[in-house]
């Protein structure tokens, strides 16, 4: 038996053994994203690129869950590992498919480049709603949630995870290939490198991808920076590039003048594979003596010890008869749609929340994204069986009659080419007239709020240029409302919105999935409560943030601001009304007292802590959250257990340790600000800590 194909051996010993099988040309072969086949040795070629963030990704049918924005909305750590879970089962289901036809295309294989764990530092970033949004500490255990779900804990992995895009990188999206992001080492520290290591050292994520910027000079796929802080962190997995950003070295960032330079400044910083061309140079950057053989196969050996860990040259493993037939079964939409109900974020309720069924007769669903599957996918998304848009949520909910009118394109003047102008209010207009209530669907999708296109993407699109909806959608809202009849508004985007206008009800639905259009028809006529929260602040204007190229904290985030707010993070409402009756501490452990005085419902409460120190971020920070159900006039005790590492700060210099001795904890339903008070129609509890 080659020692390679020896089980008993570590990944490490076998991965060695295998490399030391091939040529250094096979073997510099193996360091492209497209990896061909060795077939000497027994290597099936393989393509290393495969998406799954919510759901497996561009690789046909799959169930299809919330926008990673919306995963985080529902600040459900168990739920978002049962997404992870579920996108994995049926990412191996696939994969032995397809091996066994010998398909070894892209998106076929079991290296799922997910979560995205940046932070979404600004609104106007076009992939936001990729992320699990503003805070560092919702994003590491969001991401570690993710990534656990994904990677399984069997005798080798289900599927490999990969932390992206490392690091310090959110924006925007039309510079991204020359863009120096200038960062402080307290801020580096505090906010953008929280979550990488999180996911490093607790979930042991096998891969890191790397961003296209420059971090404070050095590009982030060739930084000396970077990749030292992962090998401090005991990081022994798998290096790739973001796709064609090696190639940015030399014709953006001007750091090399060739290709040969680039491939060699990368490979020996520590990219081990390169999604994009430029390691075909690798061969004649060895002839000139930029690397050497050994820099080829320590990155070689890296590959392949992942693909060992992935079970790949075993004779079996215990995901080989995992069957086709799980692939968007109903279990696996089930839970989809629980995902959809808990990630939608109840904004305004003036009562008229529930809708009763028995006091309407007609019901006007009105908007671009009334009727959309665009609105439920987000990017980077799969093609689910079925979808169900809001309309024929709300059609299949509703015994009496529903009128539709799409109201007008999505950002356009006209729907019709041929047409003139606001081609559709018209008939919007009438609908409304003929209705009881309206439920007005607007937002955007992810052609106009997504990523820069690129010859290495499939998708064309990017940043927000404000926080408003597109004036087509705005002068829909204004006719609509003219018409004077109660108003449902439900607006389907991944980040903050203003919709510029004071409806009866507001829902925040995210992109949510191919179940988004029954779990809204199940809130709106109570079936179920709202109960999402939000994982970004919702601000007024874009016009009062700070400039977007600036990666300095300093009034961003709910932990540095408390200007420009529409809705703070941590805000949602429900259809109960849980408040937090009692809060206390003893040895790193907090107990919370709950009652809830209204319907039953799912809450979430949420734990901050402000250290009393000088370097300590101006407000308080969230530091644990449990989501908890809670029935009609019932009291619950539900108690949290603080990490050390929440009575930390960072300071200057960037070291992070326990500066402070004094601490105020928060308990409630949402944030202990002033806003959040107001709006939730409930206070916070505090305790003063000494430590």
């Amino acid at each position: 038996m080659k020692k390679y194909l020896d089980e008993s051996l570590s990944a490490q010993e076998r991965a060695e053994a295998l490399v030391n099988e091939m040529t250094i040309e096979e073997t510099a072969s193996q360091l492209r994203y497209d990896a061909p086949a060795v077939e000497r040795l027994g290597i099936p070629a393989y393509n290393w690129w495969n998406e799954g963030i919510h759901g497996l990704a561009r690789s046909g049918t799959a169930t299809m869950f919330p926008q990673a924005i919306g995963l985080a909305a529902m600040f459900d750590t168990d739920l978002v590992f049962k997404a992870a879970d579920i996108t994995s089962t049926e990412a191996r289901a696939k994969y032995n498919e397809y091996s066994r036809r010998g398909d070894r295309d892209i998106y076929k294989g079991l290296t799922l480049w997910a979560p995205n764990i940046n932070i979404f530092r600004d609104p106007r970033w076009g992939r936001g709603h990729e992320t699990y949004g503003e805070d560092p500490y919702l994003t590491a255990e969001c991401g570690k949630a993710y990534v656990k779900g994904l990677q399984g804990s069997g005798k080798v992995l289900k599927t490999a995870a990969c932390a992206k895009h490392f690091a310090v990188h959110s924006g925007p999206e039309a510079v991204r290939h020359e863009f120096n992001a200038e960062v402080s080492w307290k801020d580096l520290e505090e906010t953008y490198l929280y979550a990488f290591k999180e996911l490093v050292k607790d979930a042991k994520v096998e891969g890191v991808m790397g961003a296209y910027n420059r971090v404070n000079g050095e590009p982030s796929c060739a930084s000396e920076l970077l990749m030292g802080k992962l090998d401090k962190w005991g990081f022994d997995g798998y290096f790739v590039s973001d796709c064609w950003a090696i190639r940015d070295f030399h014709e953006h960032h001007m750091v090399t003048s060739s290709p040969v330079e680039s491939a060699a400044m990368a490979l020996k910083a520590g990219c081990n594979v390169n999604c994009g061309c430029t390691y075909v140079h690798l061969l004649s950057a060895l002839d000139k003596g930029l690397v050497t053989e050994d820099d080829i196969r320590a990155s070689c050996v890296a590959l392949m010890r992942t693909r060992i860990r992935l079970g790949m040259f075993d004779k079996s493993t215990e995901y080989d008869s995992i069957p086709y037939s799980v692939v968007s079964c109903p279990e696996h939409k089930a839970v989809s749609y629980e995902c959809a109900v808990k990630s939608m974020v109840l904004l305004k309720n003036k009562g008229i929340l529930p809708l009763d069924k028995k006091s309407v007769s007609t019901i006007a669903v009105i908007g671009p994204n009334a009727d959309s599957r665009a609105a439920l996918e987000g990017n980077y998304n799969g093609t689910a069986d079925r979808y169900v848009t809001f309309l024929e949520g709300i059609e299949d909910a509703f015994d009496g009659r529903v009128l539709y009118a799409e109201g007008c394109h999505l950002y356009k003047d006209r729907v019709s080419g041929l047409a003139q102008a606001g081609d559709r209010y018209a008939e919007a207009e009438a609908a409304a007239a003929n209705s009881d209530v309206v439920i007005l669907c607007v937002g955007l999708d992810a052609t106009i709020e997504g990523e820069e296109g690129d010859t290495g993407n499939e998708f064309s699109s990017g940043d927000k240029k404000d926080l408003r909806l597109p004036e087509s959608q705005r002068e829909l809202i204004k006719r609509v409302a003219k018409i004077g009849k109660p108003m449902i508004v439900v607006c389907a985007a991944g980040s903050s919105i203003n919709i510029e206008y004071d409806c009866d009800a507001l829902i925040h639905a995210w992109y949510p999935g191919s179940e988004g259009g029954k779990a809204l028809a199940d809130i709106i006529f109570g079936k179920v409560s709202p109960s999402g929260k939000l994982p970004v602040t919702f601000y007024g204007s874009a016009d009062k943030l700070p400039d977007f190229t600036d990666y300095a904290m300093s009034d961003r985030t709910y932990r540095y601001t408390r200007d420009n707010i529409l809705y703070p993070f941590g805000y949602g409402l429900t259809y109960g009304n849980v408040a937090v009756t009692s809060l206390g501490c003893d040895n790193g452990k907090a107990n919370v007292s709950v009652e809830n005085r209204g319907a039953d419902t799912y809450e979430v409460i949420e734990l901050y802590i402000k250290p009393h120190c000088d370097n300590a971020p101006t407000y308080p920070v969230l530091c644990g959250f449990k989501r908890v159900f809670v029935r009609k006039g019932e009291k619950l005790d539900v108690e949290f257990e603080l990490s050390d590492k929440a009575f930390t700060t960072v300071s200057d210099i960037g070291e992070r340790k326990q500066f402070a001795e004094k601490f105020t904890l928060y308990a409630g339903t949402h944030q202990p600000d002033e806003l959040s008070c107001q709006l939730g129609g409930t206070n916070c509890l505090s305790i003063e800590i000494e430590r």
